[in-house]
């Protein structure tokens, strides 16, 4: 089959790799019919994420029509057409069993990515996220293994389109967790750092959840316009605006927004110094980001992160978050929890992900729509990857099945 690899920073290619085969009972292998290009996935393709290897299957956003099934497989069947989550999770572990699948005790043989471990058992594994998260092959490909197929994959009814219901796999339910996590509700007030594609579904859920104002911070233009257009934000250009935070708070009779959404995370651009750490190894994460995210915020508020952040961070100003008694609410989506409620609201008419794509492409041209997103070309801000359709010779299963 034909699939994105990873082999070093800014080299990606499609690539022939042996098909996928049923490993575990509970497994499906899924004929991928849609698949996007995440801002998390940027990360990767900047080298800016350890434990990948050369050959490595990219993708965690995807979709497809299940073409095998695995036998002890009873959620789903072949033939059923489904999103997958991004995260695994076997469905009966501790934390699963309290609906945090992002923390499955039992799906990623990898490390994980926490430093300070004290053997801390690993968080859920990943798909196409490097070993750090298991080494599971991603679904930028034609086709993929997906484990744990009881609990994961949820299957769409007919009459909607894929790219209606692909966000279900990652940066929607991230989205609406992020506001969830952040109090939102009628007349609240709320500041997203970042307008990517995170930051837009983090604006969309806002709005269904009842925000009265969104202000949306990004460097690009384009970005906020269509925030402005599309979800009624208030757009602050941190190109022009020195300190965004300040002028939020003005703007709040100068007690700063209920919640602020940091859809940015470790990437967000910092100071010379944050640059010199960063190169030498000293700091993990820029704290930019945190830091507006903190100022803009009122006493009391919540501070959401939905942004990815790893090591250490410089001048966190955790004094500041002490004095104005936030709270803070983060870490990796509990996808499985929302996909349900959400294909709800995108068959109610209430959500509508799809509008903030730009640029369809054939899975063949994915390095290419890596580099558009990745350089904010083109006004992108969604690419979305569709694989050639099912071979003649068809799909490939294993002798004992």
């Amino acid at each position: 089959m034909k699939a994105l690899t990873y082999h070093s920073s800014k080299d990606v290619r499609v690539e022939t790799v042996p098909d996928p085969v049923i490993e575990q009972d509970d497994d499906i292998v899924l004929r991928v019919t849609a698949t996007a290009i995440c801002g998390s996935d940027l990360h990767i393709f900047r080298g800016k994420i350890p434990g990948m290897e050369s050959g490595d299957i990219l993708g965690h956003e995807f979709m497809g029509i299940v073409e095998e099934t695995g036998k002890g497989v009873t959620a789903i069947k072949k033939g059923d057409r489904v999103v997958v989550p991004f995260t695994i999770a076997c469905g009966e572990c501790f934390f699963c069993n309290r609906t945090l699948f992002a923390a499955c005790e039992n799906t990623n043989p990898g490390r994980g990515a926490i430093l300070n471990t004290k053997n801390v058992r690993s968080g859920a594994g990943l798909f196409g996220y490097s070993h750090l998260y298991g080494g599971y092959a991603g679904g930028q490909a034609e086709f993929v293994r997906v484990p744990k197929a009881n609990v994961g994959p949820l299957v769409i009814p007919a009459g909607l389109a894929d790219e209606q219901v692909l966000f279900l796999s990652d940066i929607l339910p991230t989205g609406y967790q992020a506001a969830l996590n952040g109090d939102i509700g009628p007349g609240s007030t709320v500041a997203i750092f970042g307008a990517g594609p995170v930051g837009l579904m983090a604006a969309a859920s806002a709005r269904l959840l009842g925000a009265e104002r969104i202000f949306m911070v990004d460097e690009h233009a384009y970005r906020l316009e269509f925030a402005r257009a599309t979800y009624g934000a208030e757009p602050i250009n941190f190109a022009d605006v020195d300190d965004p935070a300040a002028q939020i708070v003005e703007s709040t009779d100068f007690r700063g927004v209920d919640a602020s959404i940091d859809a940015v995370g470790f990437e967000a651009k910092g100071s010379t110094i944050e640059t010199v750490l960063t190169d030498l190894k000293m700091e993990g994460s820029s704290g930019k980001s945190l830091r507006q995210a903190i100022a803009a915020t009122r006493r009391g508020g919540v501070v959401s992160v939905p942004g990815v952040y790893a090591g250490w961070i410089h001048g966190f100003l955790f004094g500041d978050a002490f004095e104005k008694g936030l709270t803070f609410k983060m870490g990796q989506t509990h996808a499985q929890r929302f996909m349900p409620r959400l294909l709800e609201h995108i068959q109610a008419g209430e959500l509508h992900p799809e509008l903030i794509i730009t640029h369809h492409m054939a899975l063949e041209d994915a390095a290419k729509g890596y580099q558009i997103f990745d350089k904010a070309e083109e006004g992108c801000r969604k690419v979305v990857l569709t694989p050639s359709g099912p071979r003649e010779a068809g799909f490939r299963a294993t002798e004992d099945l």
